[in-house]
C-alpha cells in the first residue's frame, strides 16, 4: 500500500490516481492521517479490496503534503554508512549515534526552503514510519512495528549544529523546511527487500550522493528494536536512519546551499523530494 496525503486528506495511491480513504470507506476511516496510522493493519487489509473506480482523484505532486504531518517524535541517525563516516574523519560507531530533529521542520515533498545564515547542507535519507506503539521490541520483530518507508532529507545549517564544545545537532537541524519528507509512505511488503533500495541525492542535476540501503551499519529493525529499548514508539514516529557519503561540508572545496539551488533525493520503490532554495531575509543575515 501506498499512502499519502493530498490537500491535507488522507489517500491511496496507485500510479498517478488516488483513492480518498475517508470518502471511499463510507465514513469508517478518518481521512486525518495521523489517525489513520493508530490503525495501519486495518487500513491495509481495506486497500487491499478497493476497486479501481475508488481511485478517482488525479495525484497533483504539489497538492501533497508531508505523509505523517504532525510527528510525536522525530529521531535521527549519525555516520549510519561506513563511507560517510568516513568522510567525516569517523570510525564507525558501534552503538547508533542518536539526535533530533524538531518535528516543526517537518514538510512535504515538493517545498521552497528559506535558507537562514550559514552554511546549510544536504543529507538524503531513507525514513521509518512507526505504526503501532512499540517497546522493547526485539530486531526479529522490529519490522512488525513499522508502517511504512518514505524519502527524506536532514537539511542542516553547519554553524549552529556543530558550535559548542561538546556540539549540539539538533537546533542545526530544525530550522523551518527542514525536514521534508514524502512523496508517499510505503508499507514494507511492497518492496522485494526493504533492507535493500538505492538512495540518491541530486544537486541542479547532478548526483551528489548514491549508495544503498543495505550498506548502513544499524538498518532500520536494528534501530527500531536500539530506539524502543530506551522508550516507547508511538504511531507516526519517524526515524531518520542516516546519510551515504556525498554531503557538502566534506566536499573539497566546501559546497553549501545556495539560494536557486534544486535539491532531488530518491529512493528505489518509492519516489523523490524536490526542494528549492531562497536567499536568506534581511533578518537572517
Amino acid at each position: 500500500m501506498r499512502l499519502a496525503v493530498l490537500n491535507g486528506r488522507a489517500v491511496v495511491v496507485d500510479g498517478d490516481r488516488a483513492a480518498d480513504i475517508a470518502r471511499a470507506s463510507q465514513g469508517r476511516l478518518p481521512a486525518d492521517p495521523m489517525a489513520l496510522l493508530e490503525d495501519c493493519p486495518r487500513v491495509c487489509d481495506w486497500a487491499a479490496e478497493l476497486p479501481k473506480d475508488a481511485y478517482d482523484l488525479t495525484v497533483d505532486p504539489a497538492a501533497l503534503g508531508a505523509p505523517v504531518p504532525r510527528p510525536r517524535q522525530v529521531f535521527a541517525v549519525a555516520l549510519n554508512y561506513p563511507p560517510h563516516a568516513a568522510e567525516a574523519g569517523f570510525t564507525p560507531p558501534d552503538e547508533p549515534l542518536v539526535f533530533t530533529k524538531f518535528p516543526a521542520c517537518i514538510t512535504g515533498p515538493y517545498t521552497t526552503v528559506a535558507l537562514p545564515s550559514g552554511k546549510v547542507d544536504w543529507e538524503v535519507e531513507l525514513v521509518a514510519v512507526i505504526g503501532r506503539e512499540t517497546y522493547r521490541v526485539s530486531r526479529d520483530r522490529a519490522w512488525e512495528a513499522v508502517a511504512g518507508l518514505t524519502v527524506g532529507q536532514d537539511i542542516s545549517e553547519r554553524v549552529t549544529q556543530l558550535q559548542g564544545k561538546p556540539a549540539q545537532f539538533s537546533l542545526g537541524k530544525s530550522f523551518p523546511g527542514f525536514g521534508p519528507t514524502g512523496p508517499v509512505l510505503v508499507t514494507p511488503d511492497e518492496f522485494d527487500d526493504p533492507d535493500d533500495l538505492e538512495i540518491t541525492g541530486l544537486l541542479g542535476g547532478r548526483a551528489v550522493q548514491h549508495d544503498r540501503t543495505k550498506s548502513m551499519i544499524f538498518p532500520v529493525p536494528e534501530l527500531v528494536a536500539r530506539l524502543s529499548a530506551v522508550l516507547p514508539l508511538f504511531p507516526g514516529d519517524l526515524i531518520f536512519t542516516g546519510t551515504p557519503a556525498g554531503v557538502g561540508n566534506r566536499m573539497n572545496p566546501p559546497r553549501y546551499l545556495t539560494a536557486a539551488d534544486e535539491l532531488v533525493s530518491r529512493v528505489e520503490g518509492i519516489g523523490e523530494i524536490r526542494q528549492r532554495f531562497t536567499a536568506p531575509t534581511t533578518s537572517d543575515r
